[in-house]
C-alpha cells in the first residue's frame, strides 16, 4: 500500500518525504507548489501538481495508487498574515481539509495524520502544556487548525478512519545531510530570519515585543528539529499501522528559548553581530508555549537532535548553500 503526502514539497512535508525515504519507503506527493519547492522532491518520489482541495483528483490518486494512509501537511501557517486575511486561511486550513477528508472516507483511507499546531493553545503561561489543556487559540491560523482538528476527530468516529492529530512546536533546522531546508521565499520562521539577516540578504531584522511577562521580555518557544519532527510521522504512521488507537499528540522538546536567546545563538555561531530593530507585538503571539510531549515519546519517538545549537547550524548550513548555488546561477 501507499502513502500520500500533501504539501510533500515545503519544509516539514519535504523532510518527512526523506524520512520515508531513509527507510526505505517511497510515497506519492501532492503539492499545489505555491510555497513549496518541485525541485525539493527526490527523482524517484511520484509527484502530482494538484490542489488538496479538489476532492476529485484527490480520489483518484487514492484508487490508482492504492493509497491506505494520508499525512497532511498543505496549509497555510503565518500567523500575522492570518489575522489580516482570515477567511483565505479558513479557505486553505480548514474547508480544504474538509475535501480531503471527503476523499479519504470515499477511498477508504486507513489511517490519516494531520499536521496540527502548538497555536491551538493559546497563552499558556510558563509551564509546559499538555495535550490535556483546553483550546484557546489566538489566531485565525490557530482556529483553522483547530476546527480540522474537530472535523477529523468526527470525521474518525464516524467513518472508520483512524488518525494521530501531531501539535507542533516551532519547527527549525535543516537536514543534517544538506538535502532539504527551508527555502520558501519571504519565510517568517525567526531562525531563518535571523540567519538571512546574519548573512546580509537582510539589512536588520525586528523582535516583535519586549515586554512579554518572560524573563527578557521577548517570547518564549519550544523549537524542534525538522528532521527529528518527520520521524515523529513516522512514529504516528507506524502506530496506526500496528492497530494503535487515535490520538493527539504534542511534538516539542519542552525546554523554551526566547527571540533574544535565539538572536544571541545564531550571532555565536555565525560570528556576525547583526542589527536588531524593536517593533510593536503582533496580534496573535503568545507570551510562552512550551511542549509536553511525553505521549508521543511513549508512543516510540526518540529525539536526536535536541539542540538549539545544532538546530542553527543545520540552517546555517543550508543557508549557506542557497547562497552558492544563487552565485554560481549568476555567474552562468
Amino acid at each position: 500500500m501507499t502513502i500520500l503526502i500533501t504539501g510533500g514539497a515545503g519544509f516539514i512535508g519535504g523532510h518527512t518525504v526523506l524520512a520515508f525515504l531513509d527507510r526505505g519507503e517511497i510515497p506519492i506527493v501532492l503539492d499545489d507548489l505555491s510555497t513549496g519547492n518541485r525541485a525539493a522532491i527526490p527523482s524517484d518520489v511520484p509527484f502530482f501538481a494538484g490542489d488538496v482541495g479538489d476532492t476529485e483528483l484527490v480520489l483518484r490518486l487514492v484508487q490508482n495508487h492504492r493509497i491506505d494512509a494520508i499525512l497532511h501537511f498543505a496549509a497555510k501557517i503565518v500567523v500575522p498574515e492570518s489575522v489580516a486575511d482570515p477567511l483565505n486561511y479558513y479557505l486553505n486550513n480548514t474547508v480544504k481539509t474538509h475535501a480531503l477528508l471527503q476523499a479519504a472516507v470515499r477511498g477508504k483511507v486507513k489511517h490519516f495524520v494531520f499536521s496540527s499546531t502548538a497555536a491551538v493553545y493559546g497563552n499558556t503561561g510558563s509551564k509546559s502544556v499538555s495535550e490535556t489543556a483546553d483550546p484557546a487559540p489566538l489566531s485565525p491560523y490557530g482556529r483553522s487548525k483547530l476546527m480540522s482538528e474537530y472535523m477529523l476527530v468526527d470525521a474518525g468516529e464516524a467513518y472508520d478512519l483512524r488518525y494521530v492529530i501531531l501539535r507542533y512546536f516551532n519547527v527549525a533546522g535543516a537536514d543534517p545531510a544538506g538535502r532539504l531546508g527551508q527555502s520558501t521565499p519571504g519565510a517568517t520562521h525567526l531562525i531563518k530570519v535571523a540567519l538571512e539577516t546574519a548573512l546580509r540578504r537582510r539589512t536588520y531584522m525586528s523582535i516583535y515585543g519586549s515586554d512579554y511577562p518572560t524573563p527578557d521580555g521577548t517570547c518564549v518557544r519550544d523549537y524542534v528539529h525538522v528532521s527529528d519532527l518527520a520521524r515523529a510521522h513516522l512514529a504516528a504512521l507506524d502506530h496506526l499501522r500496528n492497530g494503535g488507537e487515535s490520538r493527539t499528540l504534542n511534538c516539542g522538546y519542552g525546554r523554551g528559548y526566547s527571540v533574544r536567546e535565539v538572536v544571541d545563538t545564531v550571532r555565536n555561531i555565525t560570528g556576525v553581530d547583526f542589527e536588531i530593530r524593536q517593533a510593536p507585538r503582533r496580534e496573535g503571539d503568545p507570551a510562552s508555549i512550551v511542549a509536553n510531549s511525553d505521549q508521543l515519546m511513549k508512543l516510540g519517538w526518540k529525539p536526536e537532535l535536541n539542540d538549539l545549537a545544532k538546530m542553527i547550524e543545520h540552517a546555517h548550513n543550508w543557508e549557506s548553500k542557497l547562497i552558492a548555488a544563487e552565485s554560481r546561477t549568476a555567474i552562468r
